[in-house]
């Protein structure tokens, strides 16, 4: 937090540190860099009050804002690890991560505000703290004027920091420490708390922002992502505070009051860089460019964009109508492991090329390399394979906790010296890096990544559906979606029912982001000898592409695919009527 705070409070104390830009539109709230330092020191003398000590996790269950961001640099001044989730997360994602970390304590809100709609984090909390023996505090602020209902362990947190006192010596910290942990969707159902440290982490996410987005001082940077995720950790609240910028926090969503929100705060707010995901830009481009036209954008330098491969139809909206055709846009590879950008059009050379929808250039110190199914690193252009990276770097994750075993299986045993990203990649003749996609069990829904065994483990709790298998199609607008394909006990009537239930089950389970969008009764599922699905069979079923389904002799019965697509062509045509 010295980096993030004192530093800048000592040269500049009045400086915009925080744009609050609140779900109301037209009610930001400008906090600078001396009051964001006093609000952390009294909520970080608040936690030590209640026994929060260096090494200890605190979960942060918030919506976007200065208090959350306070919330996590409190942690960070006492030595204490945060773990922010999602305050989309059900209560029961929650209290997952809540015991596998050990949380000490929660910080929470009363109550959320989100597209004009209110939502309950604090009944959240008490549902997730319920089966959490760790939990000796909730801290609960107040976003709405509701009352709540206050138990035992809960501490009404604004009460408490104006008497605490707004002066708190910084921990000293070893390079090394913990600085927070973030849940991500893995492979298997379980999710993993992704570990970053201080130094490398800070110096990666400021270096990055400085360079990615040419930064400069005086700049209005604004992030639309949430602090639920690494995009909001490192690009609204560390980098961007370690470079002394203003950042803004948005409470929002892109189409409300109406799908003209993002481009009436640009003008308002006078933003020089904007930074967001092509999910929410290919919403809005179905709404038109007269809610682009309406406001001023010429505030804006660098667009950015962020979650997931972009594709060319946003790219160039995005590029020719938001930014007029005169903005940078950078479209930015990296993952919650990665700490910051490792693949982006920009630094480079001055007015170097930007082709259109393509990460292209790696960051300094980022070695990528393609290997084939071998093993073998694949020399040359024009050419695709799995992509890696060689040598460490100051961002990234250096563990999952609790579970080093996990970590070292997921990214370092597919290629032995390498760190293994997931993801395929193609290499142009120039030599330019284009992401392709996941190579595992992992959808992309609006950016949010998410293990389709996740969605299986949540759907296998349902007495009725004894089997299910998840696989990702394309989505118009959230890029990929989920499509279940389940197996029933008996043939039964109540199939809308059993659909409905399944919905809901994965709703309170993960989150409502995660409901597959079709669910299609099947007798049985594609099985190899061994029992292992094969989706990527069911994958191509989705994708119409029945007509190449490669190699079908390992499954134990081969007739299991022409029932699937039987059954998959009477749905479409059932959902078409």
């Amino acid at each position: 937090t010295v980096n993030c705070l004192d530093q800048h409070v000592e040269k500049s104390p009045n400086r915009v540190a925080l744009i609050w830009e609140r779900d109301e539109p037209g009610t930001a709230v400008h906090v600078t860099y001396r009051e964001l330092l006093d609000l952390t020191c009294r909520l970080a003398n608040t936690l030590k009050k209640y026994g929060i000590q260096k090494g200890d996790r605190v979960a942060i269950y918030m919506s976007v804002s200065p208090l959350s961001v306070a919330a996590m640099l409190a942690c960070a001044r006492i030595g204490a690890v945060h773990t922010v989730v999602f305050a989309g997360f059900s209560a029961e994602s929650l209290a997952g991560r809540i015991l596998d970390s050990g949380c000490k304590a929660v910080i929470t809100y009363n109550q959320g505000v989100r597209g004009g709609r209110i939502i309950e984090l604090k009944t959240t909390v008490d549902e997730a703290v319920k089966n959490c023996p760790s939990i000796k505090h909730v801290f609960v602020a107040q976003r709405t004027d509701n009352r709540v209902q206050m138990g035992d362990r809960d501490i009404p947190l604004e009460e408490e920091m104006t008497k605490a006192d707004s002066i708190c010596t910084p921990e000293s910290m070893d390079s090394e420490d913990m600085l927070f942990m973030l849940y991500t969707s893995g492979s298997t159902g379980k999710p993993k708390g992704i570990v970053h440290t201080q130094a490398g982490y800070l110096l990666y996410a400021a270096l990055t922002h400085k360079y990615v987005f040419d930064y400069q001082q005086g700049d209005v940077f604004g992030c639309v992502a949430d602090i639920g995720w690494i995009t909001g950790h490192s690009y609204v609240v560390y980098g961007p505070l370690c470079n002394g910028a203003t950042s803004v926090l948005f409470e929002s969503t892109p189409v409300y009051p109406d799908p003209g929100r993002y481009w009436e705060m640009v003008q308002r707010l006078k933003i020089n860089q904007f930074y967001g995901a092509p999910t929410a830009i290919r919403l809005l481009l179905n709404y038109g460019e007269e809610w682009v036209k309406k406001y001023d954008r010429s505030s804006l330098k660098v667009l950015g964009s962020v979650g997931e491969p972009i594709n060319k139809e946003a790219w160039q909206w995005f590029y020719q109508v938001v930014g007029e055709g005169r903005c940078t846009l950078v479209d930015t590879w990296w993952q919650t492991e990665t700490g910051g950008i490792c693949i982006a059009p920009r630094p480079s050379e001055e007015k170097a090329e930007i082709i259109p929808a393509m990460a292209m250039r790696p960051f300094f110190g980022i070695v990528p390399v393609l290997m084939d199914e071998n093993g073998d690193v694949i020399e040359g252009n024009d050419v695709s394979g799995a992509l890696c990276i060689a040598q460490p770097w100051p961002g990234m994750a250096r563990t999952i906790y609790g579970d080093h075993q996990r970590f070292i299986d997921a990214y370092f045993k597919a290629y032995p010296g390498y760190y293994f990203t997931g993801d395929g990649a193609y290499r142009s003749q120039k030599g330019h890096y284009q992401i392709t996609g996941r190579m595992d069990d992992i959808i992309n829904i609006s950016g949010h990544r998410l293990g389709t065994a996740e969605v299986e483990d949540a759907m296998a709790d349902h007495p009725e559906v004894p089997e299910t298998a998840v696989v990702g199609y394309p989505h118009k607008i959230k890029g990929e979606g989920a499509f279940a394909f389940i197996v029933l006990k008996e043939q039964t009537a109540h199939v809308d029912r059993i659909k409905e239930e399944l919905k809901t089950i994965v709703a309170s389970k993960i989150a409502k982001y995660a409901v597959p969008d079709h669910i299609l009764v099947v007798k049985r599922l594609p099985k190899t000898r061994s029992g292992k699905i094969m989706r990527r069979l069911l994958r191509k079923v989705v994708t119409d592409q029945s007509s190449n389904m490669g190699d079908v002799t390992t499954l134990d019965d081969p007739s299991v695919v022409k029932e699937i697509l039987d059954a998959y062509q009477k749905y479409k045509e059932k959902s078409s009527s």
